[in-house]
């Protein structure tokens, strides 16, 4: 995988995941377990989990897009670009990346921990 692109595939394989283990505990005589089982019926302008993730992944991947097309526009020559902008955006995107990667390791723990509470 390269640093420009992120892959989200790993992340709606854990969701369905969450899911399916949800539909399993479920109680016989509850509600059935669709789509959204795992997420409240958002309010009026709230945002379900997926679609909150979704767009962070989104806005990390542009950054660091944008930063690298500012690195490459500095080592071309450009005049518009400095060197302070190209590695101040290289840098946001640095920590941008590894607020991410924190993330998936507090959602991993969380789901690791519910596969593994007693049914």
């Amino acid at each position: 995988m390269s640093v420009g692109m992120i892959d989200t595939s790993k992340i709606e394989a854990m969701v369905a995941q969450l899911r399916a283990a949800a539909a399993k505990a479920s109680p016989a005589g509850a509600s059935p377990v669709g789509e959204g089982a795992l997420q409240a019926r958002p309010a009026a302008g709230a945002v379900d989990f997926s679609s909150a993730l979704k767009s962070s992944l989104d806005q990390v991947n542009q950054s660091q897009l944008q930063a690298q097309q500012l690195a490459e526009r500095y080592e071309l020559g450009d005049s518009k670009v400095s060197l302070s902008d190209a590695m101040i955006a290289l840098q946001k995107s640095s920590i941008a990346f590894q607020q991410t990667v924190q993330v998936r390791n507090k959602l991993v723990s969380a789901y690791q921990e519910i596969m593994n509470m007693p049914v």
